[in-house]
């Protein structure tokens, strides 16, 4: 269903992919949007390990794009280093494929934002994270993207230098 890497000297392993979802704080969800027009939005999540998790209005484009077509893919950037003596990038991204689904469930919405608020303030008290959430919960929508294929790649001067070392 999904093409195989053809640059395969350049693929990811899976917990580089992981790792990569972990810390990155952005990416772009892509979209099938109106009159058949892709859709790419910057947007921030988080990722436990098997979902994605976004924010978001509970109207507008991105929402009426996911009530007409659930499938979705999400790209992040870990690196992208310039390098212009070169006329390339060293870069190292992942994009998950997928589908994507508003969550309706009160205890799954409540988790899924308490996921994203302690990613995006880990310092803050668990009183202050629960104060911000209770206010903003009535306009709140939350987003859970089941990952169906997980592809990442590097550019070939990193996979080198991985294998110039010992």
């Amino acid at each position: 269903m999904f093409r195989e890497m053809r640059r395969k000297k350049q693929k990811l392993s899976e917990k580089d992919c992981d790792d990569i979802l972990y810390k990155g704080t952005s990416g772009v969800l892509a979209l099938c949007g109106d009159s058949g027009y892709p859709y790419a939005v910057p947007i921030s999540y988080v990722y436990d390990g098997e979902k994605l998790y976004f924010h978001s209005a509970k109207s507008g484009h991105k929402i009426d794009s996911i009530m007409r077509n659930p499938k979705v893919s999400f790209c992040v950037i870990d690196q992208d280093h310039i390098v212009p003596e070169e006329y390339t990038t060293y870069f190292r991204s992942v994009i998950a494929f997928g589908s994507i689904q508003v969550i309706n469930d009160d205890d799954r919405k409540r988790s899924a934002i308490e996921k994203l608020a302690v990613k995006y303030a880990p310092d803050d008290t668990s009183v202050n994270r629960e104060s911000a959430i209770e206010r903003e919960w009535k306009p709140l929508c939350m987003l859970e993207m089941t990952i169906e294929h997980l592809s990442g790649k590097e550019a070939i001067e990193l996979v080198r230098e991985k294998q110039k070392k010992p």
